[in-house]
């Protein structure tokens, strides 16, 4: 069994490598390297046990606390650049992707679920996933 939960940001970020000069930062990275925006679709995918007691994986009342806390309080009309776990990378939306990982996994653990899944809406043609670590691309 699979729950899934949406939730919507809007948050801007300028896509820069530190360790490029400027004009290899916006020969790289194009249009991308001025400060733009996006109006996000968040999808948390979460599975497990149904509990007996319960009827639920997770109860989604929490698993929302767990994602406006950890997500969307702190990056929600917000640069992506600026928030806190998302400091010293490149804000492309595969990393986001990955950082919002690494923030709910634990949480959504102690709540009794297993993470399955991140799902980044960028526009209505770009979407990204992450499953965490299982293909040894990160």
């Amino acid at each position: 069994m699979y729950i899934t939960r949406r939730e919507r940001f809007s948050a801007s970020h300028k896509l820069y490598n530190d360790e490029l000069q400027d004009h290899e930062n916006e020969k790289l990275f194009g249009k991308c390297f001025n400060l733009h925006g996006h109006n996000y679709e968040l999808f948390v995918t979460v599975t497990g046990k149904i509990n007996p007691i319960s009827g639920f994986i997770i109860d989604l009342k929490n698993l929302k606390k767990v994602i406006h806390e950890r997500i969307i309080n702190k990056i929600d009309h917000n640069d992506i650049n600026n928030v806190d776990f998302m400091k010293n990378k490149i804000s492309t939306t595969e990393n986001l992707c990955i950082g919002i990982w690494n923030e709910l996994e634990n949480p959504i653990e102690i709540l009794g679920g297993k993470l399955h899944k991140i799902k980044l809406n960028e526009t209505e043609n770009n979407s990204f996933e992450y499953f965490g670590k299982i293909n040894n691309y990160v």
